[in-house]
């Protein structure tokens, strides 16, 4: 049997950028009254607060954008064209409005749909607005080490869908485990940049 130890509180309370790289290869666990869901993470992107035009909290603080501003190891879920919803995990410090955006996961049970892409990936968990700032260090919806993920080099590539983000649009914010075959959009550099 696999041991999975729950991240605590301290693993969330760090700059966005550094939970982004720690939490690939990390488990999402959803338990809910008939099944649990788990899906490891392959794929995440970096939003680091007010000064970072494509974060939502860019705006500053409003009600969709409370739990960005509270405590880290919490979920900030938000419903995209209507009718997607998409995770994120509040990084550190309190405050700070930056956070986590879970982009693809690779299936460790077994999940009812694709998880490549936030929507599907929130589909697949049945995570929805009823988890908006739901506590990450609880017994429902957490997020855990299993050891299992091994070694794997990480890519850097520009976040997706925040064109109207200026210069924050081609900051390489994105970060995915190369080779997995369940992250959303494997990077192709334009011609000419490296």
């Amino acid at each position: 049997m696999t041991v999975r130890s729950k991240l605590p509180r301290a693993f969330y309370d760090r700059d966005a950028l550094t939970l982004a790289h720690d939490l690939l290869g990390k488990l999402v666990i959803h338990e809910r009254p008939n099944d649990t869901r788990i899906g490891r993470i392959v794929e995440v992107e970096a939003y680091l607060g007010p000064q970072d035009l494509a974060a939502h909290t860019s705006k500053g603080r409003t009600p969709r954008t409370r739990a960005m501003f509270g405590p880290p190891g919490h979920a900030y879920v938000y419903l995209v064209y209507g009718m997607h919803h998409c995770m994120n995990v509040v990084a550190g410090p309190q405050g700070s409005g930056t956070a986590v955006l879970l982009r693809a996961l690779e299936p460790v049970s077994e999940l009812p749909c694709a998880t490549n892409g936030p929507g599907r990936l929130c589909k697949a968990l049945g995570v929805t607005l009823e988890q908006y700032g739901h506590d990450l260090c609880s017994d429902e919806l957490y997020l855990a080490d299993d050891g299992a993920a091994g070694n794997f080099e990480i890519i850097s590539a520009p976040r997706i869908g925040v064109d109207y983000a200026q210069e924050w649009a081609d900051k390489p914010l994105r970060f995915y485990i190369q080779g997995n075959r369940h992250v959303s959009k494997v990077y192709k550099a334009k011609s000419g940049v490296h």
